[in-house]
């Protein structure tokens, strides 16, 4: 009888081997002086605050935020397309925008990418993505963990995690406790599905629309495999800056990061006792996508805003008086941004005005 391998199993370490050697140089350049360098260790290693000029901090109370989120079902689309670089750019923003949230800095990242099979190629792919976003977020990506589970998972199929660690100072917190009438909430642009609602995209793009992913969608201005892969944009920098600018009093109230369940559930998790927020439905340019899909798939205005961001993909809940320059600052970071609507005195919810 023939001795049994690990390849004979579906996994080949060889080729796990050369895999792993692509993947140091995508580390690297997110690293900042706060990163100890450690390859081939068991952890990462970072350095909440040193003696430096330009990199001290000079914490007083910091407080860490962690974060983790996935892809989903978008994962499907990047395999029908047959591109895997921007989900690694969606991962990284799926956490670092819910730490934003807080007011916090990300500090660091990790990834957990489990296969079917070896593919140095298609990881690298990965890889290379997360990096990007990690650079875009200013933040290190710190390690990871590549499972090879050839039983678990079909051939050709594979999955994300990603998690971020952040700080934030506890008096600089963000906790959407501040926010009281006459607040103002302002959406800050998506760039279109970001990672959410893709089980019923698909199902209209492809299923019940019937078009392929290489189809060019006049509409959209793409072939609808590159609409809907379109990475979650990172708003990292520019609402970090915008908090930065205030240096005395806190403007910013609430942030909410606009994900599954929409608009109206995710910034009713931010707002306090007390405070109803009334949004004008008309306030904000819908991007064409969400319509497209709407149109072919017969859902209910209802649906659409449970299911998917609409157009908005963060909302920063802020004194009024400062409303108008937050807005200038979003414009030079280049977003578009709108008034979505007011907090008034009233029962606790979010409630089309």
């Amino acid at each position: 009888m023939a001795k049994a391998t690990y390849k004979d199993a579906g996994v080949d370490l060889e080729v796990y081997r050369q895999s792993m050697a692509r993947l140091p140089r995508l580390l690297h350049r997110t690293y900042s002086p706060r990163v100890i360098p450690s390859d081939g260790g068991f952890a990462g290693l970072y350095q909440l605050d040193f003696a430096s000029a330009l990199f001290a901090r000079r914490y007083e109370d910091p407080v860490l935020v962690s974060c983790t989120d996935g892809v989903g079902t978008k994962l499907k689309v990047a395999q029908l397309v047959g591109s895997h670089r921007t989900v690694g750019i969606d991962l990284v923003a799926m956490s670092v925008n819910d730490a934003l949230c807080t007011g916090a800095e990300p500090l660091f990242f990790l990834d957990y990418v489990a296969m079917s099979h070896d593919d140095s190629e298609l990881l690298e792919q990965i890889v290379e993505g997360i990096s990007d976003g990690c650079v875009e977020a200013d933040c290190a990506l710190l390690g990871g963990e590549t499972a090879i589970m050839p039983d678990l998972y079909a051939r050709g199929d594979y999955d994300l995690a990603g998690f971020c660690v952040a700080v934030a100072e506890r008096k600089k917190l963000v906790d959407g406790k501040s926010i009281s009438p006459g607040d103002v909430a302002i959406g800050v642009a998506s760039s279109g599905l970001h990672s959410n609602g893709y089980s019923l995209a698909r199902k209209i793009a492809f299923d019940i629309a019937g078009h392929k992913p290489g189809d060019f969608v006049g509409e959209l201005g793409a072939t609808l495999g590159k609409a809907l892969l379109e990475p979650t944009r990172i708003y990292v920098r520019c609402v970090r800056r915008v908090l930065s600018y205030y240096k005395v009093k806190k403007v910013v109230h609430g942030i909410a990061h606009i994900t599954g369940g929409g608009l109206c559930e995710n910034l009713e998790r931010i707002v306090p006792e007390g405070v109803r927020i009334e949004l004008d439905r008309g306030s904000w340019t819908v991007p064409p996508v969400f319509g497209w899909l709407q149109r072919h798939g017969e859902v209910d205005a209802d649906e659409m805003d449970r299911v998917f961001n609409m157009g908005i993909g963060l909302v920063l809940v802020v004194s009024q008086h400062f409303a108008d320059s937050i807005q200038s600052q979003l414009t030079d970071c280049g977003l578009d941004s709108w008034i979505l609507g007011r907090a008034t005195a009233g029962a606790r919810g979010v409630v089309w005005a």
